[in-house]
């Protein structure tokens, strides 16, 4: 086969993967990943369910997809958002790494629900998904590791009970953080997302009316909380 017929088959391919794709992110939207169906893609898109396998084998293997693509999506709004205040203090570039999730989260709601939302029945993320769904958590923890680099970084209080897990938890995140930051790190990305979540899934309506400032404010607390100073 000449290299330009490959080429040509390898450009349907790659089209072809992108409206499965695209088509099964309507579908998310109407009726959710527990209801993704290859065969309802398939008709669709006009497609005989048999086609439709030899780009996805399974379900399971389109939502991992949908996964990935969704993670890598945020990862790149949460960078562009931080790559504007490169060179500012450590709090006001985890404040815009933590706003640019939010905003990728309210024009993605779906995706969001995909990726933090309830588990589909089912399904079990493989470890392929891993290195996209680090991206935002390993962003904020370059913006601490910078902070400690320039001495503007102020450990936070540990339990004594706590001390081993958190030692743990630096040991296989951060071993160059101080355990103490690295389990409020872990603690700041859990809430984060909790802040996230309440908004896009309707949970402050009637009880958060101005949320962007709302937001800003919390996410401030969080930078505090893992040892930024707002001064530095």
């Amino acid at each position: 086969m000449s290299s330009t017929a490959h080429g040509a088959r390898a450009r349907a391919r790659l089209e072809v993967t992108a409206a499965i794709k695209e088509a099964a992110r309507s579908q998310l939207a109407a009726e959710g990943a527990a209801k993704l169906s290859l065969r309802a893609v398939a008709r669709e898109l006009g497609m005989a369910s048999s086609a439709m396998y030899r780009y996805f084998p399974s379900r399971d293997d389109l939502l991992t997809a949908l996964i990935i693509d969704a993670y890598d999506s945020l990862g790149d709004a949460v960078e562009a958002a931080h790559d504007v205040v490169v060179g500012t203090a450590p709090a006001r570039r985890w404040t815009a790494v933590c706003e640019g999730a939010r905003g990728w989260a309210l024009g993605h709601p779906h995706e969001y629900a995909l990726i933090y939302g309830s588990p589909v029945p089912g399904y079990s993320a493989p470890e392929t998904t891993v290195p996209a769904a680090a991206r935002v958590g390993f962003l904020l923890r370059d913006v601490l590791r910078d902070a400690q680099r320039d001495s503007a970084l102020v450990k936070p209080p540990l339990p004594a009970g706590l001390r081993p897990e958190a030692e743990r938890m630096a040991a296989d995140l951060a071993p160059d953080l101080p355990p103490e930051v690295v389990a409020a790190m872990v603690a700041a990305w859990a809430e984060l997302y909790g802040l996230i979540g309440f908004e896009v899934f309707g949970q402050f309506h009637r009880v958060v009316e101005d949320r962007e400032t709302f937001f800003r404010h919390a996410v401030g607390r969080l930078a505090h909380s893992v040892g930024l100073p707002a001064s530095a």
